[in-house]
């Protein structure tokens, strides 16, 4: 069969989304077919921080938040910054993610946020069992920190929040106690919280190749095209690139940041947009981490990737198309040295990537506007990985015009 006509289903994006989509699929009998323009990995979804973050149920859009966001925006090396370049081109987005922080929003969003994040921890336990790869997870919790009583105290709330949704926490109050989890930290932090149930994957860009493999063994096929257009036909869906069209009965589209122009072009204009994270991979050696952590004021994480240790996070609001600021991932080495005194920081390697977000934090999982022949999933922001598995059956049940195991209306394409 010509690989380009006829298909079945056929996924556009091979990051964590698409390949847990796909392997979902197939698992159900459909044949599938992945497009992705770079391959398996190849961007986002290979250098992040490598957790299962299911205690990060509240959302970006805090009440408040836009009080403190305006100092955070002036400091272009601080957690949270705007290149002046793409200030007018993220207005909208700015706009809309104002209003989710109003208060009836945001209990709408942190309702639906904590019911994907339930289904999504079910569904990555299936989906380990269902590729054998349990030695490619760390079970080894994480510890979020605190410079002080005043800054703990003023965490207490969202706390509070991931109790009622679930959230497994121990507080600790002294570095002592601190040291027994992790020692080696600076005793400026005074306070902690451990989320013993956190969960970290070895390196996400092999575990992302992991599940493509299981994928292609079971007959899965996965090719090289960058889709530019869809064309929704009477009965089939046309996808445009610059060498082939392909034809499928149905599509899903999960190409993250790019997703926004496939969308598009069959009539969906959606407020997609893009934090630029970055980060700083240290070879083995480098520290002796025994739990993911997490400096939340600060804006960054250290985790453990292979024999390494990673350093990364903040949010860069800038866009696809300017040039990275690596200054940003060297500040970022720079606090973790202060914090972790006796960190090597020597022969890192440095990535940016791109989050692909929503500006009340939700993904897009949806039928799309015109056709429930092309079915969306991209959009989860800092949560891809956390919430692949679990957006993959909830994929599944669209493609199948089955019923979802939550509510979607929340992560429907057309709520804004």
């Amino acid at each position: 069969m010509d690989s380009t006509k006829n298909q079945d289903v056929i996924v556009i994006g091979a990051g964590i989304i698409g390949i847990s989509i796909a392997l979902k699929l197939q698992s159900e009998g459909r044949q599938v077919l992945v497009l992705d323009r770079k391959g398996v990995a190849a961007e986002t979804s290979a250098g992040n921080a490598g957790a299962f973050a299911f205690a990060d149920v509240i959302p970006l859009a805090t009440p408040g938040i836009m009080r403190k966001a305006p100092k955070w925006l002036i400091d272009p090396l601080g957690p949270l910054s705007l290149r002046p370049a793409y200030a007018l081109k993220i207005l909208p987005w700015m706009l809309r993610f104002w209003r989710a922080s109003w208060q009836d929003k945001y209990q709408a969003a942190l309702a639906a946020q904590a019911s994907l994040m339930a289904v999504s921890k079910a569904a990555l336990e299936r989906q380990i069992d269902a590729v054998g790869g349990e030695a490619m997870i760390r079970r080894e919790g994480q510890l979020q920190l605190y410079e002080g009583e005043a800054e703990f105290s003023a965490s207490l709330a969202g706390w509070q929040t991931r109790q009622a949704h679930g959230v497994v926490y121990e507080f600790l109050l002294s570095s002592e106690a601190i040291a027994k989890i992790q020692p080696g930290i600076h005793p400026r932090f005074t306070h902690a919280a451990f989320t013993p149930e956190w969960i970290n994957v070895c390196d996400p860009a092999q575990w992302t190749q992991h599940l493509a493999n299981e994928f292609e063994k079971r007959g899965g096929k996965i090719a090289i095209a960058a889709i530019h257009s869809i064309s929704i036909q009477q009965d089939s869906v046309i996808l445009k690139s610059d060498s082939a069209d392909y034809e499928a009965n149905q599509v899903v589209l999960c190409a993250g940041a790019w997703s926004k122009t496939l969308a598009q072009s069959i009539g969906d204009s959606l407020p997609l947009d893009t934090e630029r994270g970055y980060n700083t991979t240290l070879p083995s050696g480098a520290f002796d981490l025994k739990t993911h952590v997490t400096f939340s004021n600060h804006g960054f994480v250290v985790t453990k990737i292979g024999e390494g240790v990673r350093v990364g996070g903040a949010v860069e609001l800038g866009g696809l198309d300017l040039q990275p600021n690596f200054q940003r991932a060297e500040v970022l080495l720079d606090k973790a040295k202060t914090f972790l005194p006796s960190l090597k920081i020597e022969d890192g390697k440095q990535w940016m990537g791109f989050r692909p977000s929503m500006p009340d934090s939700l993904p897009v999982i949806s039928y799309a506007s015109r056709s429930k022949r092309v079915i969306y999933a991209f959009g989860h922001g800092h949560l891809g990985l956390t919430q692949s598995a679990g957006t993959a059956e909830l994929v599944a049940a669209l493609v199948s015009n089955g019923t979802p195991d939550i509510d979607l209306t929340p992560f429907s394409a057309n709520r804004f």
